[in-house]
């Protein structure tokens, strides 16, 4: 069927109500780094690797840990060609109750209007931002592994950045994107820390645990029309909301829960991955040891985002944290701690309050030195995983908790 077609047939659906938004791609942003940056006459243009396809789109733009408004002054959505460039046809300027311009006060989000584009599953997407304004970059998730761009004036619409444009691995101020689709579909958000962000893997690969979790189910008859969001931050922790030096970790996952998971059209299923920096943070140079917290305390914080979960009729399923002895991360490991890490896991194989569990550890520990990751999984910092890690962690995701018929 030719675009045009689809784009009619969508519209027709969308007016009478009979298409179902759902969220293909998600980051959760953080709050601003000690080295705050600014931008002003600037396009950001910001590559991300959507999960399911559909048509139209929409985009959510966050202002969420902003002190002051920020103004866009042009937002473009596109499909992605290669490094900055776009498909020039596929170009569509999102508005924003009507308007191509839309002022964000501190503390909001907002969602722009339906863009008339057909999304391919799977596909990478170029959104650009002209920010005309000083503005600076309070809200932001820090560690994309993925690379995006910067360019001076408005070039919102231009295909392709100047030669030499400058290069960055962060997201600002974009939180997600969404598309209809004609049936209802179903999203799994994956809220964690670092080890979900996807630290340690190859930059630009999509190769974090969540990326193959993705290729497992679209390889299937039965999961393939299930979206894989990524809510993981670099240095989130259960318990203490990220300050400081720690800023960017940005707030607890008890805190972020509505924002980062409730929020999500379509979420149904949500995996649980966090508890490490808990374990591993207090008294290093990120954070007090006043913030320290026993194994049942990081427990019981997890099973109140799983007691949430249940409120609003998800299923969520819970990580066993991962291996860390010989953390490069100074003060982060010592012996006491890998036997907190132990007791967290046996608290959470104990099923309690959970849907289900993942035994991320079992799947990449070396057996011989099970405190130590497998060496060939390792990222090279012995706490993040290396591109053949994530897939394994992937790969002992049983399929079936995401079956819509089966009873819990």
């Amino acid at each position: 069927m030719k675009t045009f077609q689809l784009l009619f047939l969508a519209a027709l659906a969308l007016s009478a109500g009979e298409l179902h938004w759902v969220a293909t791609w998600e980051t959760s942003p953080g709050g601003p780094a000690t080295n705050l940056r600014s931008f002003k006459d600037q396009t950001i243009r910001e590559i991300v690797h959507v999960s399911l396809g559909g048509i139209p789109v929409r985009v959510r733009i966050s202002n969420v840990y902003g002190t002051k408004p920020i103004v866009v002054g042009s937002a473009h959505v596109a499909l992605r060609r290669s490094g900055s460039s776009f498909v020039a046809e596929s170009d569509r300027t999102l508005k924003f109750g009507g308007q191509p311009t839309v002022m964000i006060p501190p503390g909001a989000l907002v969602v722009s209007d339906p863009a008339s584009l057909n999304v391919p599953a799977n596909s990478d997407l170029a959104i650009s931002i002209f920010l005309p304004a000083e503005t600076p970059a309070e809200t932001v998730h820090r560690a994309a592994f993925q690379t995006s761009y910067l360019a001076q004036g408005d070039l919102t619409s231009t295909p392709e950045f100047p030669a030499g444009a400058e290069t960055m691995t962060s997201w600002p101020f974009l939180a997600g994107i969404d598309v209809a689709r004609s049936s209802p579909a179903e999203a799994i958000v994956a809220f964690g820390d670092s080890i979900t962000d996807g630290s340690g893997s190859t930059r630009d690969a999509n190769h974090r645990w969540t990326d193959y979790l993705l290729a497992r189910l679209t390889s299937t008859k039965t999961h393939h029309a299930i979206a894989v969001l990524n809510a993981g931050i670099g240095g989130n922790r259960v318990t203490y909301n990220g300050s400081g030096p720690l800023a960017y970790a940005g707030p607890s996952l008890r805190t972020r829960f509505d924002h980062d998971v409730l929020a999500q059209p379509g979420v149904r299923y949500v995996i649980v991955l966090a508890g490490i920096n808990d374990i591993g943070v207090p008294g290093t140079s990120f954070a007090p040891l006043s913030e320290e917290v026993s194994p049942a305390e990081i427990v019981a914080s997890l099973r109140q985002v799983a007691e949430r979960a249940h409120e609003h009729g998800l299923r969520i399923f819970a990580g066993t944290l991962t291996p860390f002895e010989g953390s490069t991360i100074k003060g982060y490991f010592t012996d006491e701690r890998e036997t907190r890490r132990q007791e967290v896991n046996k608290l959470i194989r104990s099923g309690q309050g959970f849907d289900g569990i993942i035994d991320f550890d079992k799947a990449i520990a070396d057996p011989s030195h099970p405190s130590r990751i497998l060496p060939r999984y390792d990222s090279g910092d012995h706490l993040h995983l290396n591109d053949v890690g994530y897939q394994a962690m992937a790969e002992v995701i049983d399929l079936s908790f995401f079956d819509s018929k089966r009873r819990y």
